[in-house]
């Protein structure tokens, strides 16, 4: 039997070469197998195009010929207590960058033909595009607050700057200019660090917040949320129809405690003296002014700062210090906590008569009386109308150190008075404790609890917690909250804490008070525009400086309604003359209005 091996080897090369007819059929069945793959992988490919990649490739179509250009959040308003509007939006045309613009092969060019019309630094230009990355999902916002000449420009060159968008939005606007700034603070765009932080509470690139102030501190109310419109584009990218609009969310409004005529007269009463004035409702905490001086315009950050406006601000002597909320020595006004603790302690009732001297002796050191002769024996009430030294130092030294730290701190000084702004400082009532860290283990002694006494040694308060402690005097015996935002008041009011003082330690401080307005050291916050009101006047010693001045009031004195501290550092001069004008002032301005 013929093998099919011994016929192929049998076979000769010159037969094989002259063969037609068989290699010709060998030839279709080849033809239609590659035919299969050929047509079959076309087929594949067609059919996972259409069903497996269709969704995502109509996606990336729809993606060609649409564009989404997002709308930022529309901030909420800011109202004093009547309805005068102290920070609102104004509209502003803004520029912004398509992130595929980094990518083309002019952009060197162009980026700096950009920057050179909106005044901003080429690599700044490139840091925030780079930043964004070039599938950043939305526009690039690069510049807010566009001049007519700008905007000019930017469509001159529009052929060649394409990606460059032109947009009207809303810049914060501040009418009443440098009214209240240290309350309301200001707005600005958010630096890398804090979109780092913020990104998952969906602020983006560009996004503004509220870096001071009310705007700061209801920034999560303030905000409201992105909006956005989806355009359609022709081939070249002009846009010829809206296809749809998410408006952005205006935030909510936030009305404040203040009174705008109020705090108007606290800032002309203190001019360009540096100080504070706080005014305050003794009921319930509601801040009614808080000025502060030097202070700045807070419109000057609708639009990027330049070096040069930093410099001029910094030169200021750091206007964006709020006064009110730093602690400084309280001198006499802070006899009204030594008083409490003498008759509260039990040692020094309300009928207590004292002699006053030209000076105490503690421990070598003399601590004198201001008028360096002493005034004779004297009571509570004549005490604080002339606001002796040396009486109130034989208070502090009897009672002691613990006791009268202990009622500074019942009063409310040592800690921050929990008002909304963030720059608010805790002051100092120092302790044997603190002594011992600060100073080498020398701890406390009889001489640092006279210093205390009469507001002086290593003792601080801010003008706010001096406006508390009066306000605790005015209405009963109960240290309050302070606070800026309206809707809170009737919260806080229920968050008083009382003092548990006794009503004969309260009434002979209210008739102490009124002592000094009425003939003391406080006679000139008397004007026959407001009623008989109480206050204390204090000198605090600031050496290498000028003395710094104080005066606290409220009024009327049988039904308060209003407290007023004024503030003056380095003045020179006594409280009395130098502060207990600024507070008349105040106080006239309020029952003017009244």
């Amino acid at each position: 039997m013929t093998s099919i091996g011994s016929i192929f080897f049998k076979t000769k090369p010159q037969d094989l070469e002259n063969r037609t007819v068989g290699r010709q059929l060998q030839a279709v069945p080849i033809a239609m197998v590659i035919s299969l793959i050929f047509f079959g992988g076309i087929g594949w490919g067609l059919a996972y195009l259409q069903l497996q990649q269709g969704e995502i490739n109509q996606l990336k179509a729809e993606k060609n010929r649409t564009r989404i250009v997002p709308k930022p959040p529309i901030r909420g308003i800011i109202l004093d207590r009547k309805g005068k509007i102290l920070a609102t939006n104004r509209l502003s045309y803004s520029a912004y960058l398509w992130p595929k613009a980094q990518k083309q092969e002019n952009w060197s060019t162009n980026r700096h033909i950009i920057a050179h019309i909106l005044e901003i630094d080429p690599e700044d230009l490139q840091k925030r595009v780079e930043a964004a990355g070039y599938n950043y999902p939305s526009l690039i916002p690069i510049a807010r607050n566009l001049t007519p000449t700008q905007i000019t420009a930017l469509e001159e060159y529009h052929s060649q700057l394409k990606w460059v968008e032109i947009d009207v939005g809303k810049v914060r606007e501040y009418p009443q200019g440098k009214l209240a700034a240290h309350i309301i603070g200001y707005t600005g765009e958010l630096n890398q660090t804090e979109l780092t932080q913020k990104k998952s509470q969906g602020y983006r690139l560009g996004d503004v917040m509220g870096k001071m102030g009310v705007e700061y501190a209801y920034e999560k109310e303030l905000r409201g949320e992105w909006g956005g419109l989806k355009l359609g584009v022709d081939g070249a990218g002009r846009i010829v129809s809206l296809l749809g609009e998410n408006p952005a969310q205006v935030g909510q409004d936030i009305t404040l405690t203040i009174d705008a005529n109020v705090q108007q007269a606290a800032e002309k009463a203190l001019g360009t003296r540096r100080g504070a004035i706080v005014a305050m409702n003794p009921n319930n905490g509601a801040v009614l002014a808080m000025a502060s001086y030097p202070s700045f315009d807070p419109n000057i950050f609708s639009s990027p700062i330049t070096n040069e406006i930093w410099q001029e601000f910094q030169s200021q002597g750091n206007p964006f210090l709020n006064m009110a909320l730093r602690g400084f020595p309280p001198a006499s006004t802070f006899k009204i906590v030594t008083v409490a603790a003498g008759m509260e302690s039990g040692k020094y009732p309300p009928n207590t008569i004292l002699g006053t001297y030209p000076y105490l002796n503690v421990g070598g050191t003399r601590f004198g009386e201001w008028n360096k002769s002493g005034f004779g024996p004297m009571g509570y009430v004549s005490a604080l109308a002339w606001s002796s030294n040396t009486f109130h130092g034989q208070i502090g030294r009897g009672v002691g150190g613990k006791t009268l730290i202990k009622w500074a701190r019942l009063f409310g000084f040592g800690r921050p008075t929990g008002i909304e702004l963030k720059q608010e400082s805790s002051g100092l009532i120092a302790d044997d404790a603190w002594k011992r860290r600060n100073f080498n283990n020398w701890g406390w002694t009889v001489g640092d609890t006279v210093n205390m006494s009469i507001g002086q040694g290593f003792t601080t308060a801010t003008p706010l917690q001096v406006a508390v402690m009066f306000s605790a005097i005015a209405n009963n015996g109960y240290r309050v909250h302070p606070h800026l935002s309206q809707a809170i008041s009737q919260e806080k009011q229920n968050q008083k804490v009382s003092l548990n003082l006794k009503p004969t330690t309260l009434t002979t401080i209210k008739q102490g008070l009124r002592a000094v307005v009425n003939g003391g050291t406080g006679t000139k916050l008397n004007s026959p525009h407001i009623p008989p009101g109480a206050g204390k006047s204090g000198t605090a010693e600031a050496p290498p400086g000028k003395a710094h001045a104080w005066f606290g009031a409220y009024a009327p004195f049988d039904k308060p309604e209003i407290v007023v501290v004024a503030f003056a550092e380095h003045s020179g001069g006594g409280g009395g003359s130098v502060a207990a004008p600024l507070a008349r002032q105040v106080m006239e301005a309020y029952f003017k209005n009244k």
